[in-house]
Order: C-alpha cells, then sequence, then structure tokens
C-alpha cells in the first residue's frame, strides 16, 4: 500500500517537471571539470550555492540531473558522469592509493565502454579524458592542485565541455539509455505493485534524508541474510518488485524527503506527508493545522469549512475534502528504515480527525496562554522528565500519539499513564497542558458523559473523584489565604496521597482547615464566608471519603483539582 501510494505520487511529479525520468536522478553535485576538446582540464568550477540556515549562510551543492548512481554497500562500483574524486580523478586526500586506483580503473572502462562508438564533441572529450588522465601525476596538474581540498571533499563532479554539462548533451542521452537498457538483468516476474511481468530489480536505492539512518542513505526494502530468504529466492526477490515501480518509489520517496519545508521530525520518527495529486498546497495546509503557531483564527474557520466537506480556497488555490492524503512515519534500524506508521485517508478525514484531538483538548487556560491548540512535541515535552537526557520514552510514544490523532483513533495508554506519573512526580503540578490531555484520553478513551462539560469548572458533577480534586484545592486555597508566604502547601506533601487514597488524608485536611478558617476570620471575613459557602456545596455532594481511587478516577480528581484552582485564578484576574 505504501509502495503504491508512491508510485502514483511519482507519476504526478514526473508530470509536473519535479522528478527525473526512469534511469536518471537529481544528485547534489559540487564541482564541474571543465574540459577541452582534446580531453585536459582546463579547469574547475563550483556548483556550490548559498543558502541560510538560521542565522547563517551555507554553501550547499546543486542538484543536477545526472544518469542513475549505483546503489553502493561495499566494492567498487562507478557511476557514469557523476561520482567522488576517486572515481573521477583518481585521486583523494592523502593522493593515490590502490584502492583510489581500482575506483579510478572502473569509471574509466565503464565511460569509455559507454562512449567509445560517439562522434560528438563532448563524448569525445571525456572518453580522451579517461584515455590520457594519470592519477599519478595528478598533483602536476595546477587547476587540480590549486582545487586540491575542495574536489576530494568527498562531493560529487561531474564534466562540462564548452560551459555545457557532458549529461546534458542529446548523443550522450542516448548512449547512456542504450547502455541501461542492455545491463538489465534480474529475475522476470509479476510485479506486486502493478501487477506487470517484467524484470524484478535485485537491489533497490537508497533513501536519503531520514534523521539517524545513514547519511548515505539506507534501503526501505532489502534481505541481507538467509534468515529472511524464502523458497530459494535472494535478497529483494522476496519481495518482487519491478524495475520500474522500484524507481518511482524511490525517486518519489526521495523527493518528499528532500522537501525539508514538509518534513517533520518528532522523537527518532521522520514524518513525510503529500496528496496524490503531488500539489504542495495540501502539504502548507497539513503542516500548519498539526502544528499551529500563527494564524490560528484563519486555521479555524479553514478547519470548520473542510469539516463540513466544503472546497477552501487557500492564496487562490482550492483545496479538494475529498483528495487523497497520506502520512507516512520512518525511522532508523541498523543499516535500514523501518516504518513507524502509514496512513492515508481523504483530506477532509484526515483534517477533521485533527479537528476533533483540539476539540477533545479544550481546557480553560491561564490568562497568558495565547494558543488555542498545541502540537504533538508539545504535548510531550510536558509529559518528559525535563532533567532526562534520553528521549527514547517520549520518541515512542510520539509516532504513536500522532497515528491517534490523524486517524481518529484511541490514544495510546502510556499517554495517559505517563501524564498521572509526570505530575505525581512533581507533587501535584497540573499545568493546562496536562490537564487538556487527561480530559482528552477520558472523553476518546473512556467515553465520560458529557464530555464536553470538562472545558471548565462543572459544578453540577457530582462524580465523587471530581469532587475530591475540587475538594483538595479549595482546602489549598484556605491555606494559602490564611498564610500568604507559606513556601510548602498541603500540595506538596499530600497531593499524591489524596489522589490515590482519599480516606486516609482528608480527615486530616478537614481538621487542618479550621484553624485556617479561624484565622481568616480575624483577618479575611468575606473569604471566609466564600469558603465555608463552596465547602457546604462540596461535602454535601459527598457520601463518604473512598478508601482507594482508580486510575481512571484520579484522572478526574487531577480535572477537579485543576478546574476548581483555574476558577480561583479567574476570580483574580476578574479583580
Amino acid at each position: 500500500m505504501i509502495i503504491k501510494a508512491l508510485v502514483d505520487l511519482y507519476g504526478n511529479l514526473l508530470r509536473e517537471g519535479k522528478v527525473s525520468e526512469e534511469g536518471w536522478c537529481d544528485a547534489k553535485v559540487s564541482y564541474a571539470i571543465d574540459l577541452s576538446h582534446a580531453g585536459e582540464v582546463l579547469g574547475i568550477t563550483s556548483l556550490k550555492m548559498e543558502e541560510e540556515r538560521g542565522k547563517k549562510k551555507v554553501l550547499i551543492p546543486s542538484l543536477i540531473k545526472v544518469p542513475d548512481m549505483v546503489t553502493r554497500s561495499s566494492g567498487v562500483s562507478a557511476n557514469f558522469l557523476c561520482d567522488n574524486s576517486k572515481y573521477m580523478l583518481g585521486i583523494d586526500k592523502n593522493g593515490t592509493e590502490s584502492r583510489t586506483k581500482e575506483c579510478f580503473d572502473s569509471a574509466k572502462e565503464k565511460h569509455q565502454s559507454i562512449l567509445k562508438d560517439l562522434d560528438g564533441d563532448i563524448a569525445k572529450a571525456v572518453y580522451l579524458f579517461f584515455e590520457s588522465w594519470d592519477p599519478e601525476k595528478a598533483a602536476e596538474n595546477e587547476e587540480i592542485k590549486e582545487a586540491w581540498d575542495d574536489i576530494t571533499d568527498g562531493g560529487n563532479i561531474i564534466f562540462s565541455v564548452d560551459g555545457i554539462y557532458a549529461q546534458e548533451d542529446s548523443e550522450v542521452k542516448e548512449a547512456w539509455n542504450r547502455y541501461r537498457a542492455s545491463q538489465e538483468d534480474g529475475v522476470y516476474s509479476a510485479c506486486m505493485v502493478t501487477g506487470e511481468q517484467c524484470r524484478i530489480s535485485r537491489l533497490h536505492k537508497a533513501i536519503k534524508g531520514v534523521a539517524g539512518a545513514q547519511s548515505s542513505g539506507a534501503p526501505l526494502i532489502s534481505f541481507n541474510a538467509p534468515a529472511f530468504e524464502s523458497y530459494g529466492k535472494e535478497q529483494s526477490y522476496n519481495a518482487p518488485v519491478g524495475k520500474y515501480a522500484e524507481f518511482a518509489y524511490t525517486t518519489a520517496l526521495n523527493y518528499l524527503l528532500s522537501q525539508r519545508k514538509y518534513v517533520f521530525q518528532i522523537g527518532d520518527t521522520t514524518i513525510v506527508f503529500w496528496a496524490e495529486s503531488a500539489e504542495p498546497e495540501y502539504q502548507d495546509f497539513f503542516s500548519v493545522a498539526l502544528d499551529t503557531k500563527d494564524n490560528q483564527e484563519e486555521i479555524r474557520d479553514f478547519l470548520d469549512n473542510l469539516i463540513s466537506y466544503k472546497a477552501v480556497n487557500a492564496d487562490g488555490f482550492k483545496l479538494d475534502p475529498a483528495q487523497s492524503f497520506c502520512i507516512l512515519g520512518l525511522a532508523p534500524n541498523a543499516a535500514r528504515l523501518s516504518v513507524r506508521f502509514f496512513y492515508q485517508d481523504s483530506f477532509g478525514n484526515i483534517i477533521s480527525n485533527i479537528s476533533k484531538h483540539y476539540a477533545r483538548m479544550d481546557i480553560v487556560r491561564p490568562s497568558w496562554e495565547k494558543r488555542d491548540h498545541i502540537g504533538v512535541w508539545a504535548i510531550l515535552k510536558e509529559i518528559k522528565n525535563q532533567n532526562a537526557k534520553d528521549d527514547s520514552q517520549i520518541s515512542a510514544m510520539a509516532s504513536l500519539l500522532l497515528r491517534s490523532i490523524i486517524s481518529g483513533g484511541r490514544y495510546p495508554a502510556s499517554l495517559y499513564t505517563d501524564t498521572i506519573i509526570r505530575i505525581r512526580a512533581e507533587q501535584g503540578r497540573v499545568t493546562w497542558v496536562r490537564a487538556a490531555v487527561i480530559k482528552a484520553y477520558m472523553i476518546r478513551n473512556h467515553n465520560i458523559e458529557g464530555g464536553e462539560k470538562y472545558m471548565g469548572l462543572d459544578i453540577e458533577n457530582k462524580a465523587p473523584a471530581y469532587l475530591l480534586g475540587r475538594l483538595f484545592s479549595i482546602l489549598e486555597s484556605i491555606q494559602k489565604d490564611a498564610n500568604p508566604d507559606i513556601n510548602t502547601t498541603i500540595r506538596d506533601r499530600y497531593f499524591n496521597s489524596a489522589c490515590a487514597s482519599p480516606a486516609s488524608v482528608f480527615p486530616i485536611l478537614i481538621k487542618l482547615k479550621n484553624s485556617h478558617l479561624k484565622k481568616l476570620e480575624r483577618e479575611k471575613a468575606s473569604s471566609k464566608r466564600y469558603y465555608e459557602s463552596t465547602l457546604t456545596e462540596i461535602m454535601n455532594k459527598l457520601e463518604s471519603f473512598p478508601a482507594r481511587l482508580s486510575l481512571e478516577e484520579q484522572g478526574m480528581f487531577i480535572l477537579g483539582y485543576y478546574h476548581q484552582t483555574q476558577k480561583r485564578y479567574e476570580k483574580k484576574e476578574d479583580k
């Protein structure tokens, strides 16, 4: 399903000229060797461009269309017309060594076998270069000597004759296509993607751009040990993907990963997303909707229209809610990639699921908080131990949480338990994000009745756990009002016990409250009357203090505590 979606995307990208046709690829090229018609080196031209990254400007290689490059894991295997200095010049930083000489000889043999019968000036120039070039004497060439450190930095190098790149010459192009067709090998079988009878790819191209994976790229489909083979089928013949489908899906995925604007990093998972039509406007809107930071009112209007399956105009482009949309999560796994999740649905349904998640997360917030919605990573940061150096715990949860949001499924249970644990570890520090997570989890996973009422304080709620949370907040407030300079409150000492085993704690807290109220009677009589009224309202609904609260009830306790506390701050802000 993933491969089929990427193959379909490739067809649309190819029609728009965003990717290369089969047999060609876009490579990062750092330098061009300028050749004379006799194959002599006239100079070295840098093809690097300036790009702003943060506050700095850095030089990066240019993306240039070149003949398809080989997949190298070990051994010597040359590319055609685009490779590093070892293959193109037979040199590296240390000069010419035995293996470097082997690399050049491999490139020489490949180029001369492809170009030997051609009559064009460019083909002859490249042929004569390999015929006459001696890597042992490379340091004697003034042009090479001057640019030695640059051209041996591992970047790709191409040839240029009269200002024209060798691979752009029509005669050379035809020669490459003929050579590639003659070299096709592999088993002839039915492709599992297209269903057509064709040559099956033995090795699949590497995928580059996944954080944590090898910088040279890692395959998505590969079999590297006999334990993974079956019925005598070796390597990728175990998963028969035709030559075209293999080229199409790897090219499309590499293109997506190269568009850093549309790549999310959540934990150790790299997220890419695309519309089947290959129109970037869908990616633009999705990236903003999933991790909203600015223009929240505009996004809210867009969400409402898409949920109603109405077309939305975004900068003059009409977003179609029925458009097929895909989200893919990839993570490094030794020498290859693993799929953390893949989800495909209509764009309207996905946006609707995201909007429902935001609605479940909606809760009364402090006055200084301006965000209506928060992204996945912001949620996970709230349940992470800020002193922990290892992010593996939240990295593993990140993809699970994202999948549950975009699919509308149940939240991972670990999200809830980790939130409770983090609150308990910090002695009852209930932030608005933590309270929102608990609220969303209770609504989606436990179907609590009247979930919409948990936006703010619900004085009609008679659930014992919720009432106990409210009661604890009032008792803390009484203590703070009676002792304004106090550093340690009952929250620091009793919150965890009150949340888990109320019967053992609340009688003590009720007794402490009496002395605090006496002090308030002398200093703040109006506050005492308010507290007594609120205490009466809560206590009349409580029949007894439960001996234990379940994990679900502890969530209700925390919500009651948070709502009542926010009500107290709300009164101060009004004044």
